[in-house]
């Protein structure tokens, strides 16, 4: 005979509410419970079936993400922390890849009843994206988004404090010439990393050789290094705010002759999966891409089992870390 939510329950010595509420990971469960649910759906070998569950539920067991772009090995490590705690908890992930120019209302994430709810990566034009949601009482949580909105749930990294280590440690190894090419300016990694940058400079009393707006990109990188080089007008270390950017410099810098690091020092952010296949090996800020997924994925999950939005006083912020490897040395001389 086939398994029932009331044999667990009788199994547990629990009720067919509470053996509900651990199926459909309600918080609200004492934690001894929860363990004597889960102890007996394990003696009694129960698979609840998920889209029964969904369909008493009226959700659709769906969990939507939209993303810009993937060609960033940072945002694939976000999206596969998010499809694995996603399936643990028996949810298909379904993703959009959305031009940045695109209105929200023209995704189809974006419409009731397709997702129980939505994880925007790194989103550009976020008012428009909340506005529509809230709209349409869709839950909804933001990772790595570019506005200081204390009113949406959200994770984002401490890219202020990256762009300070990124020069405290530029500072440390005795250069004093430091260049900085930033991100795109509507991006607020982008600005937090500049400043973070500028205040480790001023806090040792030091003034940027040069600080160039450039994109997430390697040509953006290369074209910015040869017209330095063109210039004959070096730094001793430059700062780029991602790995992409990294990448191009080094690249225009050997193709020139321009040793790295023994003539110039390079550091990049992201600690994109390039980052450690590099000759030399990259000098990176590393994201913590695991934890921004987990934890968007805990906010969201919260907001839909619990029928009530997230508490979202401030964002939350994970610290980003320093990871040293070939492309930085001591000032030459």
């Amino acid at each position: 005979m086939k398994v029932n939510i009331f044999d667990v329950a009788k199994k547990s010595g629990l009720s067919v509410v509470t053996v509900s509420r651990v199926l459909n990971h309600s918080t609200t469960v004492r934690a001894n419970n929860r363990d004597k649910v889960l102890q007996a759906m394990k003696d009694l070998n129960y698979q609840p079936n998920a889209a029964a569950r969904s369909l008493a539920l009226g959700r659709t067991g769906i969990i939507g993400l939209t993303v810009t772009t993937l060609d960033d090995s940072f945002l694939d490590r976000v999206v596969k922390e998010v499809n694995d705690r996603l399936t643990e908890q028996g949810y298909f992930l379904a993703i959009s890849v959305h031009s940045p120019d695109a209105e929200a209302i023209h995704n189809p994430l974006f419409q009731e009843d397709r997702v129980d709810g939505l994880i925007l990566l790194s989103p550009l034009h976020e008012e428009m994206y909340v506005r529509e949601l809230e709209k349409k009482k869709i839950p909804f949580v933001m990772l790595d988004n570019q506005l200081d909105n204390p009113l949406v749930p959200s994770v984002i990294v401490h890219n202020r404090k990256g762009g300070y280590d990124a020069a405290r440690h530029l500072i440390d190894l005795g250069h004093q010439r430091i260049a900085h090419i930033s991100g795109p300016d509507p991006f607020l990694s982008s600005r937090e990393r500049e400043i973070g940058f500028r205040s480790a400079l001023e806090e040792s009393g030091l003034e940027p050789f040069c600080i160039e707006r450039g994109e997430f990109t390697v040509s953006s990188g290369y074209d910015i290094a040869s017209k330095w080089l063109q210039s004959d007008n070096l730094p001793t270390a430059i700062f780029a705010a991602d790995d992409h950017i990294a990448l191009g410099v080094i690249n225009a810098l050997q193709n020139a002759g321009v040793r790295v690091p023994q003539d110039i020092s390079v550091v990049g952010y992201d600690d994109q999966l390039i980052a450690s296949q590099l000759h030399p090996k990259l000098t990176t800020i590393r994201q913590p891409a695991e934890k921004i997924g987990r934890h968007g994925v805990e906010l969201l999950l919260s907001w839909i089992l619990e029928s009530s939005r997230p508490e979202a006083k401030r964002a939350f912020q994970f610290e980003p870390e320093l990871i040293i490897r070939q492309s930085t040395a001591r000032v030459n001389g």
